[in-house]
């Protein structure tokens, strides 16, 4: 696969010093080395031309020469160097990189390794002090599966899945297609329409057996595919969370949403609820959302939520009755 291609911006950058640096160098060899066409650098060339300092007098502008096919710096505006990270910049694109690496499934973990140590070589071992190094107690090799995956969703193919459900525990096969790729919690999940459940579901990574992509497309209907799982939300300390109860016959919901046990599944009796917190965004939401399990899913600690679930299925209920054919 051919590699990106530097934007135009990028390339203007770092072309004053590139030619200092090769003075009299020739177009055509220039243009092999920078990735573009004579054609294009020649009008890369004329555009830096009349680029420069503030004032934009013929003193203040870069001078090049290049008529005769050969390149000539006669003047740098100041562009003597390539730019470098900044301490804080580097220091942002180090954190996050790493934090990518921790994340299972989010990114090709050699390629993300071999860019901190890039970056690390370019702004030195000193610029960023304070930074926790790598952890390399581990070879730098992404999970096969969570490649797969990941190739399935870029890709737009169907995946056959051996997933372990935790609140089940047992393992199930099924075929889905692919959505797209949500994060949250340092957890990567494959949002997806499930062929079995006839549903957009949520699988997290880690616990995906095994992905087979299959020789076909994936083809979610348009609906799932236009609205992503807004139940996905982050730890966000302006988001208000609610306190749930999950009846046991509906315990798959902590495999497929984000919710966090309150009480421990293993302590409590086979027939009693788990309680669970979940952030949520808004009130009708959250109302859509509990109303979606027909009483199986109960709000506990809110009772205005509570109170609007509870009217909105009686005026639903009320509905169905009036539109019902009259009974003998």
């Amino acid at each position: 696969m051919a590699a990106a291609q530097p934007s135009r911006l990028t390339r203007l950058l770092a072309m004053v010093p590139y030619f200092q640096a090769r003075n009299g160098i020739s177009i055509e060899q220039a243009a092999r080395e920078l990735g573009v066409t004579p054609t294009q650098l020649t009008k890369d060339l004329e555009l830096l031309f009349v680029c420069g300092l503030p004032g934009y007098y013929p003193d203040d502008l870069i001078e090049l020469e290049f008529s005769e096919g050969f390149v000539n710096v006669g003047f740098t505006a100041g562009m003597d160097r390539p730019l470098r990270l900044t301490t804080i910049e580097a220091s942002t694109l180090l954190v996050a990189l790493r934090a990518l690496v921790e994340t299972p499934g989010v990114v090709d973990v050699a390629a993300a390794r071999r860019a901190i140590a890039k970056i690390e070589e370019a702004v030195g071992a000193t610029a960023v002090p304070g930074l926790p190094g790598p952890d390399d107690s581990e070879p730098a090799r992404d999970n096969p599966t969570y490649t797969t995956v990941r190739e399935a969703v870029r890709k737009g193919r169907a995946l056959r899945l051996r997933y372990y459900s935790a609140s089940r525990d047992s393992v199930s096969e099924r075929v889905v297609d692919p959505i797209r790729l949500q994060v949250m919690d340092q957890h990567t999940y494959l949002e997806a329409w499930c062929r079995m459940a006839e549903g957009v579901r949520l699988f997290r990574f880690d616990r995906i057996d095994t992905a087979e992509a299959l020789d076909e497309s994936s083809r979610p209907p348009a609906e799932a595919e236009a609205s992503p799982q807004s139940v996905l939300l982050p730890e966000n300390p302006d988001l208000p969370a609610v306190e749930l109860e999950i009846d046991p016959d509906h315990l798959w919901i902590l495999d497929y949403y984000p919710v966090e046990p309150i009480t421990r599944i293993e302590d409590r009796e086979p027939d009693q609820p788990v309680r669970v917190r979940m952030v949520y965004g808004s009130p009708d939401w959250l109302t859509r959302f509990v109303l979606g399990f027909g009483g199986s899913v109960r709000v506990f600690d809110e009772p205005a939520i509570a109170e609007a679930v509870a009217v909105a299925a009686a005026r639903a209920r009320d509905r169905y009755r009036r539109s019902a054919p009259d009974t003998v």
